[in-house]
């Protein structure tokens, strides 16, 4: 049975590839113009044809190409544009130029005559003079030959088994004449809210991090981001899957060899007996004034994740 064909925009370092790997696509080729996230890509999904460019003047036919896909069908078109001209965070500029990258996705999608696509993007464009974007980027893929599912809705991580409440719009469509696809239901409530009816709670910060050992104990981390400890504890069913320790747990996904016996992407930070104090000091699932940083709930959920390396671009 043939899997179904899926082209990352946007693509970063892998993450919507992975999700879209595990639901049984095989992702032909990922689009990203950063070579470091390339490279990262490359590393992860050595399949994929990685292509180190900026979606414009970047055609269908060269994607095609270097993705070796011939004329087969491309099933589904899949990314987030940069959405630092409709985020939430900062000033909102309707005409900020990051915005045309919206129709470059629009543009591949038609020209790899793609079955579906799906967008991600965050909440702020749904919001104030953004919804005009919205509507015209509708409007957008109406004339190139596709339907869109409508109402479009802003859809939470939370809802959907991870432990970080995470907002973000998702559009999807079809060509016209294909089944367009409705949004799935929420299969858990974000941990610390009111429960919906027959839903359960979705993990929690300890359920996805409860196994891992203390970072400020391997003064290895100073120079480096990886060790190999002398032991893990024991994870929650939940980190189990995600750390692909149990059977199942690639889902659709292609498994990879990888070793789970080491901790990585945990270099430490040397801080100051005054931020210790400070933070120390701050309850669980409450702001630090001072650094704005929120600390994590054991019980409950992170807040949202978001990209950038100092304060002006939301760093966390």
């Amino acid at each position: 049975m043939r899997r179904p064909i899926g082209v990352d925009l946007f693509a970063g370092a892998g993450g919507m590839s992975l999700g879209f790997e595990q639901a049984g696509f095989d992702v032909a080729a990922a689009v990203e113009i950063d070579p470091v996230h390339c490279a990262a890509h490359k590393f992860n999904f050595p399949q994929t044809a990685v292509i180190s460019r900026s979606v414009e003047r970047l055609s269908g036919r060269e994607i095609r190409l270097a993705a070796g896909l011939g004329t087969r069908p491309v099933d589904c078109v899949f990314g987030g544009a940069p959405c630092q001209g409709f985020s939430l965070i900062g000033h909102r500029v309707l005409d900020d130029p990051r915005n045309s990258l919206v129709l470059e996705f629009v543009r591949i999608v038609s020209e790899l005559d793609a079955r579906t696509f799906v967008f991600e993007n965050v909440k702020g464009l749904t919001l104030g003079h953004h919804k005009q974007f919205l509507n015209e980027l509708v409007a957008a893929f109406d004339s190139k030959g596709y339907q869109v599912r409508l109402p479009w809705r802003v859809l939470n991580a939370g809802d959907f088994g991870t432990p970080q409440s995470r907002e973000r719009l998702i559009l999807f469509g079809a060509k016209k004449g294909e089944v367009l696809p409705d949004y799935p239901a929420a299969i858990t409530a974000i941990a610390g809210r009111k429960s919906k009816t027959d839903l359960n709670y979705g993990p929690t910060c300890a359920d996805a991090l409860g196994d891992l050992p203390d970072a400020e104990l391997f003064p290895e981390l100073i120079n480096n981001d990886s060790v190999r400890p002398r032991r893990f504890g024991k994870p929650s069913p939940y980190a189990e899957e995600i750390r692909c320790l149990s059977n199942d747990a690639w889902h659709f996904a292609h498994p990879r060899q990888w070793d789970p016996a080491v901790l990585t992407s945990s270099a430490r930070t040397e801080h100051t007996d005054i931020s210790r104090r400070r933070f120390s000091e701050t309850a669980q699932g409450d702001v630090e004034p001072i650094s704005r940083l929120f600390k994590l709930p054991p019980g409950g959920v992170s807040n949202t994740l978001r990209a950038g390396t100092d304060g002006a671009r939301g760093a966390f």
